[in-house]
C-alpha cells in the first residue's frame, strides 16, 4: 500500500488489485474539496468541503475539469427551479477525467486518464419506466445538480455506466454534451422530416441545442427570441432560415409571413415561460406538434376546441438518454456538430460566486458560460 497526496487534497489513499490493470479500487481519507454551494436563492459560496467515501465496484472517480452552465442553474439561483431543495451543489454539464475506477465488471471500459462526458441522470433501474428504457423519466430519478449534489466541486464519484469517452474532445466540448443531448431528444421525440416547417422558440442554450439537430432534419426553420443578440447568434453559425424577434408575443401573420403562408408542422418550446408555451397553441398547423422541453412551475392550460380542431399532438420532452450521449460525441467527433463558438464567457471556480449573477443580466451578451476547474 502506497500513501499519495492529490494536491489540493489530503491523504487519499490508494491500493491496486491485481490482475486488472487499469482497475483500482480506493479509499479516500479526509480530503477537502473547493466546493461552490447554492445555501439559497442568490447565494452562491465558495467552500472547503470535507469528504470520506469509498468507491464502489460499480463507481469511477471522477476530476471535474469543466461545468456548462443552464437554464437549471439559473432557475435556481432565482428560486425558480422544480423539483429543486436547498441547499445544494449545482453543475451537471460536466468534463472530466477519469482518476480511479471500481473495480467491478461495469468499470472495465474504463481507464485511468480517460476524458469523460457525464450523464447526470442517476436512474433507479428497477421502476416501470426504466424497465421500459425510458431512464430519462424514472420515478425516483436524482439529477446531479438538481435532487442531489453535481460537479461545481473538484471531485465526483459517479456510477461507471453515466460516462461517456472521448479522448478526441476537448473537455470543454465534453462540457457541451449534456446541453446537446436535451435538444438531441426532444428532436428525436418530434420525429422531424424533411418536409416540416420547424419553429423553436427560445435562443438561450437548451433552443440552441435543438436548432442543432433540427439542422440535420430540415431547412425550414425559424428561431423566435426576445433577445437579438442570441438570435443574430443563431443566424450566423447557420441554424435558422429566419429569426424572428419578439416583442410581446408571436402573431400567426408574422409566422405566415416567414413560411410562405404557411404555418409551422412543428413548434418546439424551450423558454420554460407559462405564455410563451400557453401560446403555442395558435402557432401550429393543422395537424401539427408542439413539444415542450422547457417546463415551468404552475399549471398549463389551453382552450380544447383549439386544440382538438387541430388535431394536435402534445409532447413533453425531459433529460435525454444514454445513446444520445454517444451519438452527440460522434458527431462532434466527426465536426458535423461544433459547438466552439458558443463558449462566450468563462470563469473559474473561485470567482464564480462573483460572476454569476452578472451572467443573468439581459445585456451580458451570455450565449453560454462555462467554469474552469484548475489543478
Amino acid at each position: 500500500m502506497s500513501l499519495s497526496v492529490y494536491a489540493p487534497l489530503t491523504k487519499v489513499v490508494k491500493y491496486r488489485r491485481g490482475g486488472h490493470s487499469g482497475n483500482i479500487r480506493s479509499q479516500l481519507i479526509n480530503y477537502s474539496l473547493r466546493t461552490v454551494i447554492l445555501n439559497k436563492p442568490g447565494e452562491l459560496k465558495l467552500v472547503n468541503r470535507e469528504s470520506n467515501r469509498v468507491l464502489k465496484e460499480t463507481e469511477v472517480l471522477l476530476k471535474v475539469r469543466r461545468i456548462g452552465i443552464c437554464g437549471t442553474d439559473y432557475h435556481a439561483y432565482g428560486g425558480k427551479q422544480p423539483f429543486f431543495s436547498y441547499p445544494r451543489v449545482l453543475g451537471h454539464e460536466l468534463g472530466a477525467e477519469v482518476i480511479e475506477v471500481g473495480g467491478g465488471q461495469s468499470t472495465n471500459h474504463l481507464r485511468i486518464g480517460d476524458k469523460v462526458a457525464v450523464e447526470p441522470y442517476l436512474n433507479c433501474g428497477h421502476c416501470q419506466s426504466c424497465r421500459m428504457a425510458t431512464v430519462n423519466c424514472c420515478e425516483s430519478i436524482q439529477v446531479l445538480g438538481v435532487h442531489t449534489d453535481g460537479g461545481m466541486t473538484e471531485l465526483i464519484k459517479v456510477p461507471a455506466n453515466k460516462v461517456h469517452v472521448s479522448n478526441k474532445l476537448s473537455f470543454d466540448q465534453l462540457a457541451l454534451v449534456e446541453t446537446l443531448s436535451i435538444g438531441a431528444h426532444a428532436v428525436e421525440r418530434a420525429a422531424i422530416s424533411e418536409r416540416d416547417k420547424v419553429l423553436i422558440i427560445g435562443a438561450g442554450p437548451i433552443g440552441l441545442s435543438v436548432a442543432e439537430f433540427v439542422k440535420l432534419k430540415t431547412t425550414q426553420t425559424v428561431i423566435a427570441d426576445y433577445n437579438q443578440p442570441r438570435l443574430d447568434f443563431a443566424r450566423q453559425n447557420g441554424l435558422a432560415k429566419d429569426t424572428l424577434k419578439v416583442e410581446n408575443s408571436i402573431a400567426e401573420l408574422e409566422l405566415r409571413e416567414l413560411y410562405d403562408g404557411d404555418l409551422p408542422t412543428i413548434v418546439i418550446d424551450a423558454t420554460g415561460n407559462a405564455n410563451s408555451m400557453a401560446g403555442c397553441f395558435n402557432l401550429i398547423s393543422h395537424g401539427g406538434k408542439i413539444i415542450l422541453v422547457g417546463l415551468f412551475q404552475g399549471d398549463l392550460s389551453f382552450f380544447d376546441p383549439n386544440f382538438h380542431k387541430r388535431e394536435l399532438t402534445l409532447m413533453a420532452s425531459r433529460n435525454s438518454l444514454p445513446q444520445d450521449f454517444k451519438r452527440i460525441i460522434q458527431l462532434m467527433e466527426e465536426g458535423t456538430i461544433n459547438t466552439d463558438s458558443w463558449l462566450s464567457h468563462r470563469t473559474d471556480l473561485e470567482n464564480l460566486p462573483r460572476v454569476f449573477s452578472e451572467w443573468l443580466a439581459a445585456d451580458s451578451g451570455v450565449i453560454k458560460a462555462i467554469v474552469e476547474i484548475n489543478f
